[in-house]
């Protein structure tokens, strides 16, 4: 699951930033860097077309997925580092146990009759 949704994240960025990239600015003129472009209802390039309406669909699927993306990251319990990897080592028993060891009570690591520091 986590590794389509991966993929389906990669391909609707790369869709998203192919529709921007083809699409003209609004201020495309010379005269609009002036204030001499008209504005209208729909903006000085009428209503939109399918590339803004495309757009704005991949915008709303690359958002969902970044959001499903971020659950699902803190969802999964994995180590990243060699600090982590020792830890879990560390905390994991060994499997070859002896019956001598296992019934034998666990040291302290600290003395009770050592001061505080």
């Amino acid at each position: 699951m986590y590794t389509l949704l991966i993929i389906v994240h990669v391909i609707v960025c790369l869709l998203m930033i192919g529709a921007i990239l083809l699409q003209s600015g609004k201020g495309a003129e010379i005269g609009a860097a002036f204030g001499g472009s008209s504005q209208t209802v729909f903006g000085s390039r009428g209503p939109a077309n399918f590339l803004s309406k495309f757009t704005v669909i991949t915008a709303f699927v690359f958002m969902f997925t970044s959001l499903s993306l971020a659950i699902l990251a803190k969802d999964r319990t994995f180590s990243s580092t060699v600090i982590d990897l020792n830890k879990k080592s560390a905390t994991t028993p060994p499997s070859s146990t002896s019956t001598d060891s296992s019934s034998a009570p666990a040291k302290e690591s600290h003395s009770s009759g050592e001061g505080s520091h």
